[in-house]
């Protein structure tokens, strides 16, 4: 009898952003993940291996796409392998680049009614007279860069120097960056995975620790710097509701495989969204494995699923 032929997998890795390392550690767990008698794994990091990953396109059965921020988690790769034929565990091109741009990301979830902090896009001039933003939207203000990752260049500003500053600081991450009213409350996410057919999977609460003003770079990669409940401690209904806004969240911005979407609850109990993470950080102890163990799924099952529902797309 034949031994089955193993799945030549494509981990790809590292690339360009500020999120690099953030890459590369999850990616050295999954390639550890992966079960060796089923798979074949082979890395390819975008910055040296562009055309290693051409060449080597015809044997290649699926891609597992591990980068995050721009150029990898913006729809870039995925053009790319969609021009080799290759797929791949996340969403598409127009999917990926719509989620990544948290302007387009907010007027889809408004068009597809879902609640969401009100904002406004800004140029570097408006960091010289922030007056008028804080006459629109009060104080505190969260400054962000609308296609970064991970918190970077993000910060919530209490004065009208620090909304300058974090405008400022903003800019050196893009050349596009919004002001959005700040939602005082508990933090959460909702996985969602699946193809037609979409689960959620439970949900998890992040708690930064007491010296953080909010869930940064820091607090989210620091080990002990935060702590995440999961599932959530949430009355049935408002669970339901999370999960369901992390469904309609994740077709609106017509994403494909699995998306993780953050939330707020304010502290008049009402859901605001976030921005959704169509590559999300990929470790064991991740907030979306976390939800998939949860839910049933170790990391390596969870991560064959993921390769499943790409193989089961291209078929």
């Amino acid at each position: 009898m034949s031994k089955r032929k193993k799945v030549s997998v494509a981990l790809i890795a590292g690339g360009r952003s500020g999120e690099r390392p953030v890459s590369l550690k999850g990616a050295a767990e999954v390639e550890k993940a992966l079960d060796r008698d089923k798979f074949l794994v082979k890395r390819y990091d975008p910055v040296s291996d562009l055309g290693q990953l051409l060449n080597d396109a015809a044997g290649i059965d699926v891609a597992f796409i591990l980068l995050h921020g721009q150029w990898g988690e913006d729809g870039s790769v995925q053009g790319f392998l969609d021009l080799l034929d290759i797929p791949y565990q996340c969403s598409g091109l127009l999917g990926s680049a719509m989620a990544m741009d948290k302007n387009v990301a907010k007027i889809m979830y408004r068009q597809a009614g879902l609640p969401v902090a009100d904002w406004q896009m800004v140029s570097p001039e408006e960091a010289e007279d922030p007056d008028a933003l804080i006459d629109r939207f009060g104080l505190p203000l969260v400054v962000k860069p609308v296609r970064e990752g991970s918190s970077l260049g993000m910060t919530i500003a209490m004065t009208a120097k620090e909304l300058s500053r974090g405008i400022r600081l903003a800019f050196e991450h893009d050349s596009s960056v919004m002001v959005e009213q700040y939602i005082k409350g508990r933090e959460i996410t909702v996985g969602v995975m699946g193809n037609e057919t979409l689960q959620p999977l439970p949900v998890v609460e992040i708690i930064p620790g007491d010296e953080y003003q909010f869930f940064d770079y820091t607090a989210k990669y620091v080990p002990g710097a935060s702590r995440e409940v999961c599932p959530a401690q949430l009355d049935h209904s408002l669970t339901e509701k999370a999960q369901q806004y992390g469904v309609e969240a994740h077709r609106c911005l017509m994403l494909q495989g699995y998306s993780r979407t953050d939330m707020m609850i304010s502290e008049a109990g009402e859901l605001i969204l976030l921005e959704t993470n169509t590559i999300p950080g990929m470790t064991p102890t991740s907030l979306l494995p976390q939800a998939a163990a949860a839910f049933g799924l170790d990391f390596s099952r969870f991560l064959e699923r993921l390769l499943d529902l790409a193989l089961d797309r291209n078929r």
